[in-house]
């Protein structure tokens, strides 16, 4: 019994053995055939960085100006007559837009003129008086003392008469400010006030008048393009263009005709003005528009479509393909994006082609390959297959 156990003992070592052995052997195979694997190419879209010449155009929201706007208010206190306009209308310069009741101007009127009147008689008498008196001291009646002191109480009625007379034109002016006219053509807003109404010198507003031909464009820029600002603005030189449009599609051309003269310290940014003739009215004061502005053409620039770019914690950079269908990447700075197109001003040459999708799955020496040729799409013209020339902006 004892032997029979041995036999048994020593055949469960050896199966023991085998079955380590062979478990061993099997790992070692499998984790030479993992480490010897090579990741498969990710799928990715290129396309090739071309040299041209490129506008440097800023593209900018901006807010559109009256060329003049006024609020209109009473330079006397009065009660509102009557008002003559009709809320949105357009009116020339001189239209009559409200009338106060003018009976009491009317009235003071009336008064300066009875007391001109009244002092016309005095200064007639008192001339008068002057002229007798100087004969009677020809004839030894009465001293020059006496015609002195008639030649002063007639200057003192002359005076009178003149302080009457200015009396006068200051209650026909006061007359006149009870019709309240368009200081110039333009559009006129709402009704702030309606017949009855009390009206305080200089603080009820009456009515709102703005000029909206021409119009201006104000928007922001910032500061770093001061100095390309001031040189398409400089003195001999026509004024720089923008183009000014709105989310359908309207557009128009505006002069820039102003350049703030300070830069505001909380936005870093510098103020200016367009000028657009709206002859149609179809822009009004207060509207976002966008704005178009070229301040300068960049000469043989570098560019590249701009979903190539990606940013990073040191900035902007992007992937390369290199020849032998991998990637590296590459820091850039770039220049300018504008119209899905980056300008690359320093760290990528004509010629080298990048990687504008499939980011997220690369890593730097990441084998690629083209998404349209695995796909079996045809080549796009001018890259041989891989890479994709962008076209030239607008």
């Amino acid at each position: 019994m004892t032997k029979t156990r041995s036999v048994l003992l020593i055949a469960a070592v050896l199966a023991a053995g085998g079955t380590a052995a062979w478990y061993f052997t099997w790992t070692d195979t499998s984790a030479a055939g993992k480490k010897g694997q090579t990741p498969p190419a990710v799928p990715v879209k290129l396309a090739r960085a071309v040299i041209q010449d490129m506008p440097l155009r800023l593209e900018i929201t901006g807010r559109t100006e009256a060329y003049e706007t006024v609020t209109l208010k009473s330079r006397v206190d009065g009660q509102v007559l009557g008002v003559a306009f009709t809320e949105g209308q357009h009116v020339r310069q001189g239209d009559v837009l409200l009338r106060l009741d003018p009976a009491d101007f009317q009235a003071r009127l009336n008064q300066a003129e009875a007391n001109q009147a009244k002092s016309q008689a005095q200064l007639a008498k008192a001339r008068a008086d002057v002229e007798r008196y100087i004969a009677l001291r020809a004839k030894g009646f009465v001293s020059e003392e006496k015609v002195s002191e008639m030649r002063t109480a007639a200057a003192a009625t002359e005076a009178t008469a003149r302080a009457d007379e200015a009396a006068i034109e200051l209650a026909r002016l006061q007359l006149s400010y009870a019709t309240i006219k368009a200081p110039f053509a333009g559009v006129v807003g709402a009704k702030l006030v309606f017949p009855g109404a009390a009206v305080k010198v200089n603080e009820t507003p009456l009515a709102v008048v703005n000029r909206v031909r021409p119009l201006y464009v104000g928007f922001a820029v910032p500061e770093k393009y001061l100095p390309l600002l001031k040189a398409g603005m400089g003195s001999g030189k026509k004024s720089m263009k923008a183009a000014i449009s709105l989310p359908d599609g309207s557009a128009w051309e505006g002069d820039v005709r102003f350049l703030d003269n300070g830069v505001d310290v909380t936005t870093g940014t510098i103020q200016l003005k367009a000028i657009v003739s709206n002859e149609d009215e179809k822009l009004a004061p207060g509207q976002f528009v966008g704005v178009s502005l070229v301040l300068d053409t960049l000469k043989e620039a570098v560019v590249i479509p701009a979903e190539a770019v990606q940013q990073g914690a040191g900035g902007s950079f992007l992937f390369v393909a290199k020849e032998d269908s991998t990637v590296e990447v590459r820091k850039i700075r770039i220049a300018s994006v504008q119209k899905q197109l980056a300008i690359v001003a320093e760290g990528l040459t004509g010629g080298e082609t990048v990687v504008t999708e499939g980011h997220l799955r690369l890593t730097p020496g990441a084998r690629i390959k083209s998404a349209d040729a695995a796909e079996g799409k045809p080549a796009k013209p001018g890259t041989g297959g891989a890479p994709e020339k962008p076209g030239k902006p607008d």
